[in-house]
């Protein structure tokens, strides 16, 4: 079970807040490292007797160069990196491990919202549904977890737990047989899927996107379970466990002879003579405290599902979820409290919740932005006016188009801001509508300017096309630029609508309109208008030739040959042919094709395609 110390530490007060945390025996470093701590100390005194009391002179001689040889090599071993690095992942490991714990409050709460009936099968479906669904999570913790899988061992001890009926039993049973190798925890929740469907079509469920919601959640919790599950068999690699323990095992038998107390050893590079290890090796065994319990930590969580005294409440786990989820969606089914106003109900909100005698000291203000003691004087409050800014002489004057604008002010001591620029700037035309003019295909109206091959395109001057010296189109201060070039300037303020502009230059063209249709209204000599007149009478009808008797579409009055006469270019032609059928010469007057003897002829003819672009929209109908 996890050791929480949470409540001692919520307040620093005193002399240190964790030195109370010292005097703890269960699930502290000390329970983890004093069995490794007894046994490195064994083995240095042991060494450092057999030093002192069974080693002639040449010995100790030839001890005291290990010694020297141990001490000096053993920093090489890189300990505090890769132990650091190994208990970084570990942590990182156990955090997730935990996050990935499915917890089946939110099914539940789904479950007891959309799966409607006070009746005894509806209780049935909703209890049933979690029963599977912690039947599932409790099958993965007895996968992963000792503590639960000794006590759930088997599918009996899940049957006398009330989460495993009979008749489920057996179904499983028979699945371990024909499948042995998978794991069946999700075989619950396919159950309790088919009891959602079954829900729907029995008209408990009320819409199909309620079955999605608890579907989806369904696949959430089965997935996290997977996941746990993943976590299991997948550990860290072993290879940097073993690299991990070497390294922590190594390095301290190589401190068991490094750190040996011998004759005439003096304290590091220094003279005094080294008399403290003569008894006990003070450092040393607080390095071997610190690396080795760094290293018990990495051991005591990398798997939080086990034994230890930090390990996760699994059992705890599976008695709460059963017991939330019968709550959720049986005793509190369809059921809360009465409606009645709340305490505020006049004042709409309160300016502030009760404070008790003991937390009256905690009282607290609202807390402030970092900015809220800054204070601005007036006078640099004041919006800065732009000095003078020209956007000017694009590098492709062919574009027409150009920016110019100031406002002739300038302050000391201000430099321009592009907001300032944005407030002098106008818009006096758009690119798309000198587009749109440029493009349009009307070559005939007034003022519409159609590329040459003498003279190349150039836009239309305009009414804003003065310099700043106040010059008009077409004056000598303009001359230097190109002909319909734009220019914003102090006194010109307009706004131009583009479909406007398009418009403008058809204003002598008559639009066409339904009224024309009828003939105008006449004006009496009072002056009063008459009426409409009514639309013409219609046309008389056009007789269409009828087809001659002798036609028929399945016989052919050509000579059974492979092609007909004027081969293949008569056959392909579109127009009739000069020669040939006396059938179709004699119905070459009637026919819709083109005459006898143009066989050789277009059907497009350049004056009568003239005469009908000439045609105007707004022409006088005739019907």
């Amino acid at each position: 079970m996890t050791i929480t110390y949470t409540g001692e530490v919520a307040t620093c007060r005193g002399f240190g807040c964790f030195l109370k945390l010292l005097f703890r025996w269960r699930g502290s470093i000390y329970k983890l490292v004093w069995l490794d701590l007894l046994a490195f100390l064994t083995i240095y005194y042991a060494i450092n007797m057999v030093y002192r009391f069974g080693l002639n002179p040449t010995q100790k001689e030839t001890f005291e160069a290990i010694v020297q040889y141990c001490d000096s090599y053993r920093e090489l071993i890189p300990l505090s990196f890769v132990l650091g690095f190994y208990v970084s992942i570990v942590m990182t490991r156990w955090w997730n491990q935990y996050t990935s714990i499915p917890w089946p409050d939110p099914i539940a709460v789904f479950v007891s919202s959309n799966v409607h009936g006070q009746d005894e099968r509806g209780r049935m479906m909703r209890r049933t549904i979690m029963r599977y669904v912690c039947l599932c999570l409790t099958m993965v913790l007895a996968n992963v977890s000792p503590r639960v899988k000794k006590r759930f061992p088997g599918l009996n001890n899940l049957v006398e737990a009330g989460l495993l009926n009979d008749n489920e039993k057996t179904i499983i049973e028979t699945m371990n047989k024909a499948f042995p190798r998978p794991s069946k925890h999700w075989l619950p929740i396919v159950w309790a899927a088919s009891i959602i469907t079954r829900a729907r079509k029995e008209g408990r469920i009320r819409d199909d996107f309620a079955v999605k919601t608890i579907i989806d959640e369904l696949n959430k919790f089965r997935g996290q379970c997977g996941l746990l599950i993943s976590y299991d068999t997948i550990s860290v690699p072993l290879v940097y466990t073993q690299v991990v323990t070497l390294a922590v095992y190594s390095y301290f038998l190589t401190c068991c002879m490094g750190q040996q107390w011998t004759d005439g050893k003096v304290v590091g590079n220094t003279t005094y003579l080294n008399k403290v290890d003569l008894y006990f090796p003070v450092f040393t065994t607080l390095q071997f405290f610190f690396y080795m319990g760094w290293l018990k930590v990495a051991e005591s969580l990398i798997n939080p599902f086990g034994e230890d005294d930090d390990d996760f409440e699994v059992n705890w786990m599976v008695d709460r979820n059963l017991q939330v989820s019968y709550l959720i969606v049986d005793e509190m089914h369809h059921d809360h409290p009465e409606l009645l106003k709340d305490q505020y109900w006049d004042e709409v909100f309160p300016n502030e919740l009760p404070y008790t005698i003991a937390a009256e000291r905690f009282r607290e203000n609202h807390p402030e932005p970092s900015t809220a003691k800054i204070e601005v004087p007036k006078n640099a409050a004041m919006p800065s006016t732009m000095s003078s800014v020209r956007i000017d002489e694009m590098a492709d004057d062919a574009s027409g188009i150009h920016f110019s604008a100031g406002n002739g002010k300038m302050r000391l001591g201000s430099s321009p801001s592009l907001v300032s620029v944005s407030g002098t700037l106008s818009r006096v035309n758009t690119v798309a509508s000198a587009l749109k003019r440029f493009l349009s295909r009307d070559d005939s109206r007034p003022g519409s300017a159609t590329p040459s091959q003498d003279q190349p395109y150039k836009f239309p001057a305009s009414a804003s096309s003065a310099s700043l010296s106040g010059g008009v189109v077409g004056s000598a201060t303009s001359a230097g630029k190109p002909v319909g070039s734009l220019r914003i300037t102090q006194q010109v303020i307009e706004e131009v609508d583009e479909q406007a502009t398009i418009t403008s230059m058809r204003a002598n063209e008559p639009r066409p309109n339904v009224m024309d249709i009828f003939a105008p209204a006449s004006t009496s000599g009072a002056g009063v208008s008459l009426p409409l007149q009514p639309p013409p009478a219609h046309s008389e009808p056009v007789d269409i030739p009828a087809r001659p008797p002798s036609y028929n579409r399945a016989q052919s009055q050509y000579e059974p040959t492979l092609f007909p006469p004027g081969g293949v270019d008569a056959l392909l032609s579109t127009s009739a042919p000069a020669g040939g059928s006396p059938l179709l010469l004699s119905n070459a007057a009637t026919a819709p094709s083109s005459p006898v003897g143009e066989s050789s002829k277009s059907l497009y003819d350049p004056h009568k395609a003239a005469s009908r672009e000439t045609e105007r929209p707004d022409a006088p109908q005739v019907f």
